[in-house]
């Protein structure tokens, strides 16, 4: 079947067949002007797929400051200064203007917010790095102009939401907040009541509606004229609602994503697509579809729970465990990994591969840190945690004890080592790069949990510590520095490749990575105590018995081959990435 009778099928499915027949001719309208407005898109169409270079900075736009200066034309001269080499693409979180949350209640999805910059800004950045751009899809300001023309009942857009009688029962409906689902708004025709997800600021948008889904997609279409190369779906799993269900991962929002991922490959084959379900980890990976019709990647939301837990007890057995189950439905996709973003540490990811307890010491502790955990409504009216509000650095400190600096860095750079040794692409949170910790005051000035991982930075400040030595900052910076350089030059690190646990110590998280035709590998080891650590690899069952030693490419030291094993001893916290000398074969 081709292409554009998938789209019109899909279509079908989600709307019948006489307003799909009209969706797809508005689609392929679309497609023809985009086309002839990008024609040298078509020339990116051929870019080799992801591989070990790729790696993403996740950044607001205002990340960094200088006073009279726009946010993101400093954002562009610091990334110039000081990220590359380590990165090749920044996600630059909504840099739409928004009313809330800072960012993710958008305005204008077509504007950029006047205090940070303009488009031109936006294009300066993309002469040096990709880009990697929010289509925050459910929702929508209640500022904006579409949603003031619902309130006047204007068409198209008195069809753009969802509007429901407050009387209807909705106890099964999946809440992520512990707010009310429904909020009341004065309408030309009278009081309503509209599906507010998030908040009553953010108002969810009505997908039922094929007008909504060709409004999405033109925006889809203006961010990959604009240069982006990756697209994150925000918040996507809540985009269909059916009264009576729990509205979250319905069929629709899986068939939608399809149709998504069959505009692109039309016009822009090179766009990944990358879906954010902050849910299990069995409902996470089910947006890989196949393996070939829906996202090319999706964000590994148990993988920071999880390394934290494993920092915390010093033990990797939960998360080697988790991760011998990591497979893949083709070789087309892969994770996004990642440990800190602008949300808090989702709990949810961790139910059932973490014990009730184990995840109520993870929520305690980060109380005894000066953090926070925000909970979510059940359908039976209880709350359970839903996201621990910390700093990643500060949640890998300990709360009893006074502690060096370095030490802090070390323990902090192992818990980073995990991400970046994964199958996947690794997404770095900038206050992880910048070795940042928990900003408490902004978090109580402002009265939202989440500020405390959001601290702005003034930019020559910032400077000078980075550049400082020993400082906390210039020791994370540094460390990943060094891990980035040579995760990017080594292609046992690509995201299509192999990876297989290294057994042998509970105190010692190993992997093995190899390129996708296994030809060369490298043994990832972490040491998460604060105790040395020995390992013996049985460097046979990796059918690398010609090789006379293993060079670890962070230390540069070597560790011989004897008898067809290699000991390692680990300082507390230390990384070895250890490079077979020869190529292996038939390892799987």
């Amino acid at each position: 079947m081709d292409r554009r009778s998938m789209i019109l099928e899909d279509l079908v499915y989600l709307y019948g067949e006489e307003r799909a027949q009209t969706a797809n001719e508005q689609i392929w309208a679309l497609l023809e002007a985009f086309r002839q407005a990008n024609p040298d898109l078509a020339k990116a169409n051929n870019r080799p797929r992801m591989d070990q270079r790729d790696a993403i900075l996740i950044a607001y736009g205002d990340m960094v400051n200088r006073e009279d200066v726009h946010p993101l034309a400093v954002l562009n001269e610091f990334a110039r200064e000081k990220l590359q080499g380590m990165v090749n693409t920044i996600h630059i979180l909504p840099f739409f203007p928004f009313s809330s949350d800072d960012g993710f209640s958008v305005i204008d999805f077509k504007e950029v917010n006047p205090e940070w910059g303009c488009w031109d800004d936006i294009d300066e950045l993309t002469e040096s790095f990709d880009l990697m751009v929010d289509v925050v899809v459910n929702h929508i300001s209640q500022h904006s102009e579409w949603f003031q023309a619902f309130k006047k009942n204007q068409t198209p857009y008195n069809d753009y939401f969802i509007t429901v009688d407050p009387h209807i029962d909705l106890s099964a409906v999946f809440r992520p907040r512990a707010l009310p689902l429904l909020t009341r708004v004065d309408t030309a025709e009278g009081e309503k009541w509209v599906w507010t997800t998030f908040s009553e600021d953010q108002i969810d948008l009505n997908f039922s509606n094929p007008a909504v889904l060709l409004e999405i997609l033109g925006i889809f279409l203006f961010y990959v004229g604009q240069g982006a190369r990756f697209i994150r779906l925000d918040a996507v799993a809540f985009i269909w609602k059916e009264i009576g269900t729990n509205c979250i991962h319905l069929p629709q929002v899986h068939r939608i994503i399809e149709l998504v991922r069959r505009v692109l490959d039309e016009v822009a084959p090179q766009v990944v697509l990358i879906t954010e379900t902050n849910v299990p980890h069995k409902e996470n990976i089910s947006y890989f579809g196949d393996g070939i019709h829906e996202a090319q990647m999706v964000y590994n939301f148990s993988l920071p729970p999880l390394v934290l837990h494993s920092i915390q007890t010093g033990s990797a057995e939960k998360l080697m465990a988790w991760v011998k189950t990591l497979d893949l439905p083709s070789t087309q996709v892969s994770f996004f990994n990642f440990l800190a973003s602008h949300d808090g540490i989702g709990l949810l990811p961790a139910r059932g591969i973490l014990a009730d307890e184990e995840i109520e010491a993870l929520a305690e502790h980060t109380l005894a840190m000066g953090g926070r955990v925000s909970y979510k409504n059940n359908p039976d009216g209880s709350q359970s945690p839903y996201e621990m509000n910390i700093n990643y650095l500060s949640a890998t400190c300990k709360a009893e004890v006074e502690e060096c600096d370095e030490l802090i860095a070390d323990r902090f750079l192992a818990s980073q080592s995990i991400m970046l040794a994964l199958r996947g692409v690794p997404g770095i949170y900038y206050h992880s790069l910048l070795g940042s910790q928990s900003w408490i005051e902004g978090m109580h000035a402002s009265g939202q949990n989440r500020t405390i991982n959001r601290e702005k930075l003034e930019v020559d400040c910032l400077y000078e510590q980075l550049e400082a030595p020993g400082t906390l900052r210039s020791m994370v910076y540094q460390g990943f520095k060094t891990m980035l350089s040579l995760r990017q030059q080594d292609p046992a690190f690509d995201p299509f490749g192999r990876q297989e646990v290294i057994d042998g110590n509970r105190h010692v998280f190993g992997v093995y990575r190899s390129t996708p035709k296994n030809r060369e590998g490298v043994f990832c080891l972490t040491n998460l105590s604060d105790q040395p650590q020995t390992i013996t690899i049985k460097v046979n069952d990796f059918k690398a018995s010609k090789s006379a030693s293993l060079f670890d490419l962070v230390s540069e030291e070597s560790f011989l081959i004897i008898e067809g094993e290699c000991e390692v001893a680990l300082r507390g916290y230390q990384v070895c990435w250890l490079k077979v000398a020869e190529g292996i074969d038939n390892l799987f």
